[in-house]
């Protein structure tokens, strides 16, 4: 049955990718909301999204002016015609503030939820949320709801509140929550379009400008693609698909440790000559009391290369302490075409990438 599906920060990384793929896949009408503070920004984010959707986006959508952070939010954007809502919009920093990841994850998910239900033709309202919305806690993490464990920081604290507003107020609606991994390529080729705190963390050790790793070796890290996720999400925007908590991830045995990244991405460095002249000596692995000591002093040191290098690693560093294994079995209960990557092979060719194209700087790498 054809309707009207409404995606959340459509232009945002994952926003646009789910769109194109709706767009590919089905017979909705989109309405792409976006952020714009005038006309010359909406007008200039409309011709953004033409231009990387394509011809078969010329009739099939509509860029509506959606801020959050407005009481009336959805004022162009009428509730009788939405049949999906997909929540793509958010600040998805691990250093954001508290107050930003309160206003725009929390508040503003409670402006969506308010809109879901005058949606009186709602078929599937779905949050793309985060595994690290499991917060400080370690083992094994199923899909289901959490309790409050305590959090990292502010970032993944504002993700679960956002899921646990949902799954109050909105448990009489068609309401799934994804969390999403972290995506460090778009694709399996290891091209990088979007950068984030990790793969700022290897420029740091490329350029010898971070000397240990803070982290248990046999941490395994959650890695994906841009082309699995957004394949996952929209196979679970399917109606037909039940409703329910999903981790959007690959299955445990697909996750390589810490340890193991580690020595995979420096095996790419060690093969560059530029790598090679500056002599450097792989990180040491080091206790989380050590590097909270560490980051204590860098406090002291603001402005130079130890606070900035430190600054960029700490807000997720505790994770790395915090060995999880999260269960998959409802995505792959209802995901036929799951396929996921092998994740050293994913990591030596994201690293390859970074170091071609000097994390961006350098066009007309191939891939």
């Amino acid at each position: 049955m054809t309707g009207t599906t409404l995606i959340t920060g459509a232009d945002g990384y994952l926003g646009r990718r789910i769109a194109a793929e709706l767009l590919n896949g089905g017979d909705d009408a989109l309405l792409l909301a976006v952020r714009a503070a005038d006309s010359g920004e909406l007008a200039a984010k409309r011709d953004l999204l033409a231009a990387e959707l394509g011809p078969s986006a010329a009739g099939r959508t509509s860029v509506v002016p959606v801020d959050l952070r407005d009481d009336d939010a959805f004022g162009p954007v009428s509730p009788e015609a939405v049949t999906r809502i997909v929540h793509a919009a958010a600040v998805t920093r691990f250093n954001v503030d508290r107050d930003t990841a309160r206003r725009v994850n929390v508040e503003g998910t409670v402006r969506v939820a308010e809109f879901a239900r005058r949606c009186r033709n709602l078929r599937r309202f779905a949050l793309l949320s985060t595994l690290y919305a499991a917060g400080r806690r370690s083992g094994t993490v199923k899909e289901e709801r959490h309790d409050d464990t305590g959090f990292v920081n502010h970032y993944e604290w504002s993700k679960w509140a956002a899921e646990e507003h949902l799954l109050d107020s909105c448990a009489d609606l068609p309401l799934s929550v994804l969390r999403l991994p972290t995506v460090i390529a778009d694709d399996d080729g290891g091209r990088v379009t979007q950068y984030n705190a990790y793969h700022n963390t290897l420029k740091l050790y490329y350029y010898g400008l971070l000397s240990l790793v803070p982290g248990d070796q046999g941490t395994p890290l959650h890695f994906a693609t841009a082309r699995f996720t957004t394949a996952a999400v929209t196979r679970l925007l399917d109606p037909a698909a039940p409703e329910g908590i999903y981790h959007v991830c690959p299955d445990p045995p697909h996750n390589a440790t810490l340890g193991r990244l580690i020595d995979t991405i420096f095996e790419v460095y060690e093969r560059d000559e530029r790598f090679r002249r500056r002599r450097l000596l792989r990180p040491v692995y080091c206790t989380r009391a050590s590097f909270d000591d560490l980051v204590e002093v860098a406090e002291h040191l603001k402005g130079g290369p130890i606070h900035e290098s430190l600054g960029s690693v700490s807000p997720f560093a505790h994770q790395l302490y915090l060995p999880k294994q999260f269960r998959n079995d409802a995505l792959r209960s209802v995901w036929e075409g799951y396929a996921a990557p092998d994740p050293v092979d994913l990591f030596q060719a994201t690293g390859e990438y970074l170091v071609a194209s000097r994390w961006g700087r350098e066009e007309g790498v191939p891939r």
